[in-house]
């Protein structure tokens, strides 16, 4: 036992890396996420150092987990849920049901709206993208770009859940790809298709993907940052 804030300090002055881990995702924030259907907790990388003891500035990278597309656990809003055979293959092959409980998740397309705001929030510094195998064998996939209400679009997430339960998503559509992707162990050799969704919602959200995830091994875990240092300037 000891007192741990003291012991990250002692850390931290003698150049020490630190490693902090947060649990729950962003839009389940008790100030900035889909209130009243929020955890009691701050899930943004602010609730790091504050959680922690150590000062805001000591952190100087954040990642951000996400996966190629969404979920969510119990009730909230859920603009982009598959409620049919896709939402259902999406879950049965990315084994989307919780750890101890069992309970399904609810699966849908990836929002480029909600992940852009959700790292702002955290001044996101780079992405790990996991779960890009799920996607495989799909005709196509659809990126969640904007929301609409009442038909206007809208400029930012809705503050209010009654709001958020009437959003309709604005989808753009890309080619999907086939093939077992969890044998692949370098990112220039995934499919022509899979590398472009990557692309394309890198580019949406806004923040470099460094990492993505092709399978459960550690052999999976492709470093995209290391490809494109040494993709050619003229493509």
């Amino acid at each position: 036992m000891a007192d741990s804030t003291l012991l990250l300090r002692d850390a931290l002055s003698g150049g020490r890396r630190l490693l902090f881990e947060g649990a729950q995702g962003s839009l389940l924030d008790i100030n900035h996420g889909t209130f009243p259907f929020v955890t009691s907790t701050i899930c943004t990388a602010g609730g790091a150092a504050a959680a922690a003891g150590i000062p805001p500035a000591a952190i100087t990278d954040y990642v951000g987990v996400i996966k190629a597309y969404a979920t969510r656990v119990g009730s909230g809003p859920f603009p982009t849920e598959l409620s049919n055979d896709i939402g259902e293959t999406i879950r049965r092959l990315g084994h989307e049901y919780g750890t101890t409980t069992g309970r399904p998740r609810r699966c849908g397309w990836f929002d480029a709206f909600a992940v852009r705001y959700a790292a702002s929030l955290s001044g996101t510094t780079e992405l790990a993208l996991m779960h890009l195998d799920t996607l495989s064998g799909l005709e196509q996939v659809c990126i969640c770009t904007g929301y609409r209400h009442r038909g206007a679009a809208l400029d930012s997430i809705p503050t209010d859940s009654a709001t958020f339960e009437q959003i309709e998503p604005i989808y753009e559509t890309l080619p999907g790809w086939q093939g077992d992707l969890t044998g692949i162990v370098t990112y220039e050799r995934l499919p022509t298709a899979a590398r472009h969704y990557v692309d394309r919602l890198e580019e949406l959200v806004g923040v470099p993907i460094t990492l993505v995830s092709v399978g459960a091994e550690l052999t999976a875990t492709l470093h995209r940052q290391a490809a494109l240092e040494t993709a050619s300037p003229i493509g």
